[in-house]
């Protein structure tokens, strides 16, 4: 079973969308970020666009990922995103955004058949974001929220643990959290967005996808996507150098690559009534 990253495992006090500095820290290598992390399945895209409509919000849009494959699909997409790093990119790459937290963005009297979140929603005030989303959707819309979460082979994942341990050994979180086999570690990070989508009176009731699939990386790929991680978007030079060259390390003693599974999983529901 895949584990999520330490960027997206919810923690009790601050919440993950209270931690501003890191959320807000991917666009620091914005164009690494969009290069090297990873897509989401079409039949998750495909699933999401079959209904009702062609207009899609992409929450927390970064550099525009999941936004271009959704246009691809046939849809229009408006991103909303509060770093102004990641939305110049995600505009150069052809999808337009607004520059906001998704909590204080002005609709200006605009509605979507769907609003999506991809690897986005943890950042956003659970109650405030729910809200804020049944207020644009339209009747009949869809509010889908998904995550890529991804588990290691044990050979590779020993590895890593031990030289993020040393390398960053006051680190807030135990690394073994990136990497270890838990039957119930993607459930967790959906529980509060399902808990929310039935506290409040707009939304049938949730459901719950996922896709597994698996992705080669070698030895360059796994390095390049490493620092776009919020475990290491704010370490100091020295000490993301010593992970690179420790993890670089590992995986050339697994033969220079390694086959990572993921589960793109996601909560989703439909609007069912007005404001």
């Amino acid at each position: 079973m895949p584990t999520i990253p330490p960027e997206s495992v919810p923690s009790p006090d601050p919440r993950p969308h209270q931690h501003r500095e890191t959320a807000e820290s991917f666009g620091s290598d914005a164009v690494r970020y969009d290069r090297a992390r990873p897509r989401y399945p079409r039949a998750l895209v495909d699933r999401i666009v079959a209904a009702p409509g062609p207009d899609v919000l992409d929450v927390g849009c970064g550099t525009g990922i999941a936004a271009r494959q959704f246009q691809a699909a046939g849809c229009n997409v408006l991103g909303v995103e509060p770093d102004v790093r990641m939305a110049e990119l995600a505009r150069q790459l052809g999808t337009p955004v607004d520059v906001a937290t998704f909590e204080d963005w002005d609709p200006a009297g605009r509605t979507f058949d769907t609003v999506v979140a991809g690897q986005a929603w943890h950042w956003v005030d659970p109650a405030a974001g729910t809200a804020k989303a049944a207020r644009v959707l339209r009747p009949g819309g869809r509010l889908a929220v998904f995550w890529n979460a991804f588990h290691f082979p044990p050979e590779v994942a020993d590895g890593i643990v031990a030289v993020c341990r040393r390398a960053v050994p006051d680190a807030p979180f135990d690394f073994r959290a990136m990497t270890q086999e838990s039957p119930d570690g993607y459930r967790a990070l959906l529980a509060e967005p399902t808990a929310e989508l039935r506290r409040v009176d707009a939304f049938g009731e949730p459901e719950q996808w996922r896709f597994d699939w698996e992705w080669t990386y070698t030895r360059e790929a796994w390095l390049d996507q490493m620092p776009t991680q919020g475990a290491f978007t704010r370490l100091p030079a020295d000490r993301l150098a010593e992970v690179l060259q420790g993890t670089g390390a590992v995986i050339d003693a697994a033969g220079g690559s390694f086959a990572m599974r993921y589960a793109t999983v996601a909560v989703t529901a439909t609007r069912t009534g007005t404001p």
